[in-house]
């Protein structure tokens, strides 16, 4: 009730949410130790990636098996906390929080979308909160955040449609400046 409650006064108040749940996966899962492996790691600055590993960093070399089983709880409350406020209608951005843990840029803004869809979200309202939302947030919709003449914009090309399956932002035939 007081998560409900909270929703209503964030959309009374027109407060925007950034949940940037792949960063809270990222952290809930980080005792895995496969996501080293990540394919990814090879776009990434070595001193952005060595401090990544849980045992070389202060916040978590200390953390207990039950520490981690709590975290993995938690971030399954997160999500079902963006959900509620999503069902209240309180307005998302997509966001990524770049330099935490196995957050690779531009990746990691396709694993958001994916996680914002998993967390009620149509793939039309994920795809707002990286595009049309934040051109509303920042007032500039006169200029920005749809594809219009007049307007700035880089394209995206998809050869497939992602307002069916969100998975196709990946299945990228090119980009546009």
């Amino acid at each position: 009730n007081r998560c409900r409650t909270l929703a209503a006064r964030l959309k009374k108040n027109g407060t925007w949410m950034v949940p940037t749940m792949t960063v809270l996966r990222s952290i809930a899962y980080l005792d895995d130790t496969t996501l080293a492996a990540d394919p990814r790691m090879a776009y990434m600055p070595r001193f952005f990636s060595a401090g990544w590993n849980p045992k070389n960093d202060f916040r978590f070399r200390m953390m207990t098996p039950q520490d981690w089983a709590v975290r993995k709880e938690v971030f399954a409350e997160q999500r079902k906390i963006v959900a509620l406020l999503h069902k209240a209608g309180v307005q998302f951005l997509a966001g990524t929080d770049l330099s935490n843990p196995y957050i690779f840029p531009g990746f990691s803004l396709h694993e958001e979308l994916r996680t914002l869809v998993t967390a009620g979200f149509t793939p039309r309202e994920a795809l707002e909160a990286a595009t049309l939302n934040p051109a509303r947030y920042l007032n500039a919709t006169d200029s920005l955040g749809t594809v219009q003449a007049g307007k700035l914009a880089d394209l995206v090309v998809l050869d497939a449609n992602p307002l069916t399956d969100i998975a196709n932002t990946e299945k990228i035939h090119a980009v546009i400046l």
